[in-house]
């Protein structure tokens, strides 16, 4: 305060000591009369007085400046900290903005203790940022990946491995600006591993707070007080204290985590890596922020400069991995593919580097459907990590996914011998047993592998088998897991569990014409049955051998066969050689023959045949069945708990994707002849995109 009021006494001194005129015309230094030695030396005296103070006052504030007696720019912070607006003033902008730029380039590039790994050792950086970013590019409004469809052998017994690739598809159309990597941090730790910036630190009242709202709704009060103990610290409220000591268990749980995850941070950078660690910080920084072209040439010259550096060439692979996604270029992943083997093949490569080029490797190489190279890829790591038994859980999948399901079922018996427990090796050991019709010996291994809830059981494929098993034995605990399943969201209902749908269509058991809008096609196939029928009859009176034997394990007992004219959308060979007429019927209703989810066939069953209770893939089609050849009794078809019958010349109309089951008990066989469509709320541009089965 001293200092402020220096300057104001010297302005007020310059002022007495200015040359002022008098009355009679003179001018006087001191502003007195002038009249007589006596009042003008009292006056003089006390103006020397007022001089000698200022001057000391000059000089205090002169050597309190020179000696630094008083840390200025402390009390300059202490007073900007104190300010309830700092953006009311362009100043105030100005130094804050300067201040965050100079915080911001201050980062170290060194991660702090604390920060949280981004990369574990299952899991390669790139498949960490791709699953921060928001769900991976795998599922768009509801649809189905084409590289997840399969036939509709999946809904009876075959199995096949769980759906995979959810997190990089690269047909994902989407903007240059955006990038999933936009917000990770930007630099490698000394063993190469990506770190992110430290999530921020929720206060013990936020985490009551997210407690509270998610369950415990009738605690909003305590929660109150608690945000209120910093205005006034009140005693808190047994149910507050109580949130605290969960936030504080949480806390600590989180932090045990966070030092599993340093202890497990795999190994990236070998000796020659640790000595260009500044280039590579800088290439991953690049490619962090999503400029990959830039960050490819950073990592290519790396490369160029060191040829022998895993590192280098690991980092140009996962450039080369997020541009095919960018430009949605399989030329690209190609490109990646092959130098992530490249990486791979280094001298001095590290273990946990080998580890994750080949694991990336092989899904890219599964995501092409180079499924046998996958294969081969997944071997040679089991070879290189045979303790590893999330290898062996992956190998035996690429093995079915290639239709060898005894190598598969080879593979999971080697991990059930030393690790019995594992819940992702029991649910496909006992899918595999499944297609084997060893029904009673995979309800166990089933069972007992969704209850662990481990990683890869949370199946809809593995609710479904589990329930169709225990439906064929005859266990009515078949709903209940069918009811887990729907609680799970794995099926639409209870009653209709197709895998394969598209969200929001209508949905229920049976169809009138009206209601499906295709009352031409019905009545043009109720018109022509006869012509229909004689025509199917000539052909099973051929004895050719063109209706097929049922696969798909459907049936408990008995014979049924089907003779096959369009699937998927497309003529079958040239079956439609044998009945010309109804082709030719059918060429004009492209809601049939276009029908991707669906086929057009005959289908005749023999006496004394029971089909089980099974629903179809999708629930993007209906199914009609047109009677042909119908015994007066004993042949009948349930959907879900309605039982109906056939009668020749009239168009039945169902959803498959409801469970159905079939009884044949009649003296004589029963023809029919079947026609999926589309189902009617689905819009052009689906019909034309969804994936066929």
């Amino acid at each position: 305060m001293a200092q402020r009021k220096n300057p104001k006494s010297h302005s007020r001194k310059e002022g007495k000591t200015s040359p002022v005129e008098s009355k009679n015309g003179k001018r006087t230094e001191g502003g007195g009369g002038g009249e007589g030695d006596g009042g003008g030396g009292a006056k003089y005296s006390m103006f020397t007085w007022v001089v000698v103070l200022a001057l000391l006052g000059v000089w205090s504030s002169l050597a309190v400046v020179y000696f630094d007696i008083v840390d200025y720019d402390s009390v300059i912070g202490l007073r900007e900290a104190v300010r309830p607006n700092p953006a009311d003033s362009p100043e105030d902008k100005t130094e804050s903005s300067e201040h965050v730029t100079e915080s911001t380039n201050q980062q170290p590039a060194e991660p702090q203790a604390g920060e949280s790994v981004a990369a574990a050792s299952s899991e390669t950086p790139a498949e960490q940022g791709a699953s921060e970013s928001g769900g991976g590019p795998s599922a768009h409004g509801g649809e189905v990946s084409g590289s997840q469809d399969v036939d509709s052998e999946i809904q009876a017994a075959v199995p096949l491995p769980p759906m995979v690739e959810d997190d990089f598809v690269p047909d994902d159309p989407r903007g240059d600006g955006e990038h999933p990597y936009e917000d990770e941090a930007n630099t490698i730790d000394t063993t190469g591993v990506l770190v992110e910036e430290p999530p921020p630190q929720k206060s013990e009242v936020a985490s009551g707070q997210e407690l509270t709202s998610s369950k415990f709704t009738k605690e909003d009060e305590p929660v109150m007080e608690a945000e209120n103990q910093s205005k006034a610290p009140v005693e808190p409220e047994p149910e507050s204290q109580t949130l605290r000591e969960t936030a504080s268990i949480t806390k600590a749980h989180e932090e045990e985590l966070k030092e599993k995850a340093k202890k497990k941070k795999p190994k990236l950078l070998n000796k020659l890596d640790k000595t260009i660690k500044a280039e590579l910080d800088a290439a991953e920084k690049l490619r962090k922020k999503g400029k990959l072209e830039e960050a490819l040439r950073m990592f290519e010259a790396l490369v160029h400069q060191h040829p022998h550096s895993p590192r280098s060439r690991y980092g140009k692979a996962q450039v080369e991995d997020d541009l095919a996604e960018k430009l949605r270029s399989n030329d690209m992943l190609q490109r990646a593919i092959n130098t992530y083997r490249e990486a791979a093949e280094l001298p001095d490569v590290t273990s946990d580097l080998l580890r994750a080029a080949l694991k990336r490797r092989a899904e890219r190489q599964r995501f092409l459907g180079r499924m046998r190279g996958s294969l081969a890829t997944l071997e040679k790591l089991v070879q290189v990590f045979p303790e590893d038994i999330s290898l062996k859980n992956d190998l035996g999948v690429a093995h079915l996914l290639v239709g060898d399901n005894k190598g598969a079922k080879r593979v999971y018996e080697e991990v059930l011998a030393v690790a019995p427990g594992d819940g992702f090796a029991k649910v496909h050991y006992g899918f595999i047993l499944k297609s084997e019709n060893k029904i009673a010996e995979s309800i166990p291994y089933l069972k007992e592998g969704l209850e662990t809830g481990e990683p890869g059981t949370d199946d809809g494929r593995f609710y479904f088998h589990l329930g169709d098993a225990l439906q064929r034995v005859r266990d009515e605990s078949a709903y209940h897991w069918y009811e887990l399943g729907h609680q799970r969201g794995h099926f639409a209902s209870v009653w209709q569990r197709s895998l394969y749908n598209v969200d929001g269509l209508k949905a229920q058991p049976w169809w009138t014409p009206r209601e499906t809008g295709y009352t031409d096609l019905v009545k043009a196939l109720e018109r022509n049955w006869r012509t229909i029928r004689d025509e199917a009859l000539a052909v099973m009176d051929q004895s050719t051998g063109l209706f097929i034997p049922e696969e798909e394990n459907l049936r408990e007992k008995g014979e049924w066969g089907q003779y096959t004219l369009w699937q998927q959308g497309r003529k079958a060979g040239t079956s439609c050689q044998g009945v010309p007429k109804t082709c030719s019927l059918m060429e004009r209703y492209p809601e049939a023959t276009g029908c991707k989810r669906g086929q057009i066939k005959f289908s005749v069953m023999q006496p004394g045949t029971h089909v089980w209770p099974h629903t179809g893939p999708t629930n993007c089609r209906l199914r009609m069945h047109l009677g042909l050849v119908i015994p007066k009794h004993g042949c009948r078809i349930r959907c879900t708990n309605q039982t109906r019958e056939w009668e020749e010349g009239k168009v039945l109309i169902f959803d498959d994707s409801f469970e159905h089951e079939v009884w044949q008990d009649a003296d004589s066989y029963r023809l029919i002849f079947i026609v999926d469509v589309w189902h009617p709320e689905l819009t052009t541009h689906q019909r034309q995109t969804l994936s066929a089965i």
